[in-house]
């Protein structure tokens, strides 16, 4: 396996890339972050940049990196002031979890790193394995998961699959425009609600005292839930305490194993 030369400089601009790069152990590679990158791992010390939305390429060219690690969504005019940087500049855009694997083990063969990288596929995909042979047998329960609440958008299709996982069924096409009315018809039991860059902001009144939802089974029985940002919408290592979550939150009667730190030392500092 090719190691990282001590000339290697990454810049991410993506939590998610941000996340894997940390497991992976290129911490000490990465030199820039986007503002949002301290939510999902300890690199609050770095330089905050913008991401490919909006950004300042000279901060990013004053940084020397060379790889730069972008996501959607991206602004044209944003990407195109990345692409005329020196060093290579690449941009994912997962939506399942197979394409998260990919990613992870993309970002790992990229920066030598690709034994690290199969490791933390391997961890997370037996931890999901658990959970669903923990939940297999349990009521499956009627789920909907907003990412966004005007317009309101479904939570990717990796989170449902999460909620597949976690014992239930996501009750509106995963990522896309949703109507009040559309949630209501389908009765979701459980709402829960982890809007995009607001942390735990997303207001739990605003589906408890919503017109359309108040004979759903979620508002009736008091079913609606706060998640943090960061543990659903960031397609790498943070799902799996997504995952848990999602599990206490639909199945509290199911017991995982602890969530026990990585073996590496520098890890063990870090917060779950």
């Amino acid at each position: 396996m090719a190691k990282p030369t001590r000339r290697e400089r990454i810049v991410s601009l993506a939590p998610s890339a941000t996340s894997i790069l940390v497991a992976l152990g290129a911490k000490k590679a990465l030199v820039g972050v986007s503002r949002w990158c301290p939510t999902v791992a300890p690199v609050a010390h770095l330089p905050q940049l913008g991401d490919c939305w909006q950004i300042d390429p000279s901060a990013v060219r004053a940084l020397s990196p060379h790889l730069i690690v972008g996501s959607v969504p991206y602004r044209a005019e944003t990407l195109a002031q990345l692409l005329e940087l020196p060093g290579t500049f690449v941009a994912t855009n997962p939506r399942t979890l197979d394409d998260i694997f990919r990613e992870i083990r993309f970002l790992g063969r990229l920066t030598g790193r690709a034994e690290q990288a199969d490791q933390l596929i391997t961890r997370m995909q037996a931890f999901f394995e658990l959970v669903a042979r923990r939940t297999r047998r349990l009521p499956r329960l009627r789920v909907y998961a907003e990412a966004w609440p005007k317009p309101r958008i479904a939570s990717p299709p990796w989170v449902a699959e999460l909620i597949a996982l976690a014992g239930g069924d996501m009750i509106v096409p995963a990522g896309q425009k949703v109507d009040d009315l559309e949630v209501a018809r389908r009765d979701p039991e459980v709402i829960l609600l982890a809007w995009t860059a607001a942390g735990e902001r997303s207001r739990r009144a605003s589906a408890l005292e919503n017109v359309h939802w108040q004979h759903t089974s979620a508002v009736r029985n008091g079913r609606v839930y706060v998640v943090r940002d960061e543990l659903l919408n960031t397609p790498g290592p943070p799902l799996m305490d997504g995952l848990r979550v999602l599990v206490r939150t639909l199945h509290p009667e199911v017991v995982l194993p602890a969530n026990r730190p990585p073996r590496d030392r520098r890890a063990r500092a870090r917060s779950h």
